[in-house]
């Protein structure tokens, strides 16, 4: 009888319960709803998303197995899709004519600096993907600022072609809100179709993968303080809604600002990261030298998420004060 009773015992380091979900399984999930944004670029932009999208996952992977060989880690980590969602969120926040050798350099950065140099998959302290288009941001800024239209208007100057949001800032010309919501307008490949990242995100919400308050205090933010903005000046300021659809913000905070790694783990810290992003990209956008500010927000309260853990942590149950 005992021996029977033994044997019905199990051993093991904590967790000791276990979900249905797993790292793989939540990952590829991921990778195929970012397909929407993607097949979005691709229609829009023609084989120069296509080429950026191979390129940029062909070459994270590439980086991660040199990584993990050098390290002696297991080889299968390559095919846990984290390498996979890097190089597609890095192409997506490039511009569709950017030149292959650059591409090649974003993702290597991406996966190296980003990630392994940390120690790899739940180490890092910043979004991969980020890291390696701010490394592009800072080493060629010209290319990285350099627009061409869609296929569909071939007719426009590549040369003098604006982004919604440069458009706003520097001419003070307001896109069609059709245009944002269906794609049709120049910028990075995944500033296309805020409709099918709106639908991506909720999937993502409905999966509970990402925490839903993260992108409602983001856009939430960005809302109220562009809105009241406009309601003092709205000849110089621009709609919220604008702000809303217009550039990287629903590509941030749906997919990047949400990473389980770098975001906080406490509801409260939680919060704060994302009104934190939220008042961040309004300072860059209106106030700033740049139309665009998602890249630099997340980046900068990914810093700030350790000590968001530490100071923002919940009484453990029968926790008392301080004596």
């Amino acid at each position: 009888m005992e021996k029977q009773y033994a044997s019905d015992f199990k051993i093991s380091s904590s967790p000791h319960l276990r979900g249905k979900e797993s790292v793989p399984k939540i990952m590829y999930w991921v990778v195929g709803i970012l397909m929407l944004p993607v097949a979005s670029s691709i229609y829009f932009f023609g084989m120069n998303a296509v080429r950026i999208l191979l390129i940029s996952v062909i070459v994270s992977l590439l980086t991660e197995y040199i990584f993990l060989v050098s390290r002696k880690k297991d080889i299968s980590l390559l095919f846990d899709g984290s390498a996979i969602i890097t190089g597609i969120l890095l192409a997506l926040t490039l511009p569709p004519g950017l030149k292959s050798s650059y591409v090649v350099i974003g993702a290597f950065v991406s996966i190296a600096l980003g990630k392994q140099v940390f120690g790899g998959l739940g180490y890092n302290m910043f979004n991969p993907a980020l890291v390696g288009r701010a490394f592009l941001q800072a080493s060629f800024p010209v290319a990285m600022t350099t627009w061409i239209p869609p296929v569909i208007q071939k007719m426009v100057d590549a040369k003098t072609f604006a982004t919604p949001l440069g458009g706003f800032k520097f001419s003070h010309i307001l896109t069609p809100y059709k245009n944002l919501l269906i794609g049709n307008t120049g910028g990075s490949l995944g500033e296309t179709s805020a409709i099918l990242l709106i639908v991506g995100g909720i999937i993502l919400l409905i999966k509970k993968y990402i925490d839903w308050k993260i992108p409602t205090g983001i856009l939430l933010t960005v809302f109220v303080l562009e809105g009241g903005l406009y309601l003092i000046n709205p000849e110089k300021y621009a709609n919220p809604l604008f702000h809303i659809l217009a550039g990287g913000l629903l590509l941030g905070a749906f997919f990047m600002a949400t990473d389980m790694v770098t975001s906080p783990i406490t509801p409260k810290g939680t919060w704060i990261y994302a009104v934190g992003i939220g008042v961040l990209v309004v300072l860059i956008r209106v106030f700033g030298g740049l139309p665009e500010g998602v890249m630099y927000s997340i980046l900068i309260m990914n810093a700030f998420v350790p000590l968001l853990n530490r100071y923002t942590r919940p009484k453990i149950l029968g926790e008392g004060g301080k004596k």
